[in-house]
Parts: structure tokens; C-alpha cells; sequence
């Protein structure tokens, strides 16, 4: 299951949102580091595309200032696999302005959405749909709700990157990575859910502000193995 890091500055101020999420996925699952992978659909989006379903993981739009990541929530519905879409287009449609609404026909989600200095948090468990609009401060969303304390890798870590700056989180994630990837705790994961395998792949930097979107990724050279590789 992936994991967010945000902070979100005061609305009437000159801050940046500032955005570190970490891509936990089936290794043997094949995908494509950031780049503008959807130009005929979605021209100026840049993304982490999954080669598969040809959607993404995360997408941001520099000229609309929008970032959006997707993580996997349980799916509280009884819907079979053959009622339900993928949910690869919902971060590229989220940075093309057009949020999630309704009914979703997919599998659950929680889609962190940042548009100019403002974030949210738009959850979906296959019955409802709400969204949570993030306050000035420090967050961590993971697979259940935000700065939810169930989630045992966002009660060890969100205090400390809350008393960090933007600028140290790596270094809180360094840290985080002395746990066992196995751990409930950890950050950095090599696990398995659902019978799927789910290691940690790639990590994510944004910052959002008047100037547009600054973002960089860092995969890991051995998946759900810190460090990323040198340089990325």
C-alpha cells in the first residue's frame, strides 16, 4: 500500500505545497518513470504510467499547478471484478480538472489531489464518496483515512515528519527504512497484500506554487530496498 506525505501551507500566504508519496506495487508489474506518457490525451501531463492499464499512479499538470497520486482503499462492495473499471485514469482526469463524482465504477481509492496551495484527500470504498479537504500542516495518508492512527506506519512516523521541515523528510524516510520492510510500521515495504505482492518501487517529490510544479521521482534499485538509485 502506498504512502503520502503532505504539507500544506496558510491559503493566504506565499508557501508551496509540499508532496513526498512512495508507489508500493506488485514488482513484476511493469511501469514507466515520470514522463509525458498521455501527450494525445492529456497534453502537458506528466505521470508514473503503469504499462499494463496505460494509466497512472501519480500525474501532474505544471501549467494548471494540479498533482494527483492514487492509493489503493478496501473495497467495502460486492461488486464482482466484472463490474468495476480500472483506476488508472482517475489521477489523470483529477490534474485535467475533472475530480471524481458520483458513483465511481472502480475499486476503492484515496486520490490526493494538490491544486495551487490547496490540497484534499477524495476517498472512495466502493459505497460512499467523500472528500476531505486538508488543513495547514503537516498529513500522511496511506490506505485509510488521513492522519488516520489505525494505519501503524502513520502513528510511528507522522509526528516526526510533522517536526521536520519539507526539506528533511527524506531524511525522516532514511530512517523509516532501519525497519524491516516487512514491519506494519514501515514506510519503505516489502510485503505482500491481498496474496499480491506489494513493494515499495519509487518515491515521489512535488512542490506546487505560483510557479507551477516541481517534480522528481527516485526508483529503487532493488525494490522495497532503500536507498533510491544514485542521482535519480
Amino acid at each position: 500500500m502506498c504512502t503520502v506525505i503532505i504539507s500544506v501551507p496558510e491559503t493566504s500566504g506565499g508557501g508551496a505545497v509540499r508532496l513526498l508519496a512512495v508507489r508500493d506495487e506488485d514488482p513484476d508489474r511493469p511501469w514507466n518513470r515520470l514522463g509525458p506518457w498521455w501527450d494525445d490525451a492529456y497534453e502537458g501531463v506528466v505521470g508514473i504510467r503503469d504499462v499494463r492499464a496505460g494509466g497512472a499512479w501519480m500525474a501532474a499538470d505544471p501549467v494548471a499547478r494540479r498533482v494527483a497520486v492514487l492509493l489503493n482503499r478496501h473495497d467495502l462492495s460486492d461488486r464482482p471484478d466484472s463490474a468495476v473499471h480500472t483506476r488508472g485514469s482517475v489521477a489523470l482526469e483529477s490534474v485535467a480538472g475533472r475530480s471524481p463524482a458520483g458513483a465511481p465504477m472502480t475499486r476503492g481509492f484515496n486520490l490526493v489531489e494538490v491544486t495551487g496551495r490547496r490540497a484534499r484527500v477524495v476517498s472512495w470504498d466502493g459505497l460512499i464518496l467523500s472528500a476531505t479537504e486538508l488543513a495547514t500542516g503537516v498529513h500522511m495518508v496511506a490506505h485509510d483515512d488521513v492522519d488516520d492512527q489505525r494505519s501503524p506506519r502513520i502513528a510511528r512516523w507522522l509526528a516526526d515528519f510533522r517536526a521536520a521541515s519539507p526539506d528533511e523528510w527524506m531524511t525522516v524516510l532514511d530512517r523509516s527504512a532501519e525497519l524491516d520492510p516487512a514491519d506494519p510500521a514501515a514506510i519503505i515495504r516489502r510485503d505482500s497484500y491481498e496474496g499480491i505482492r506489494s513493494y515499495s518501487l519509487v518515491v515521489v517529490s512535488a512542490v506546487v506554487d505560483d510557479d507551477g510544479v516541481d517534480v522528481h521521482d527516485a526508483p529503487l534499485a532493488d525494490p522495497g530496498h532503500w536507498p533510491p538509485i544514485a542521482g535519480s
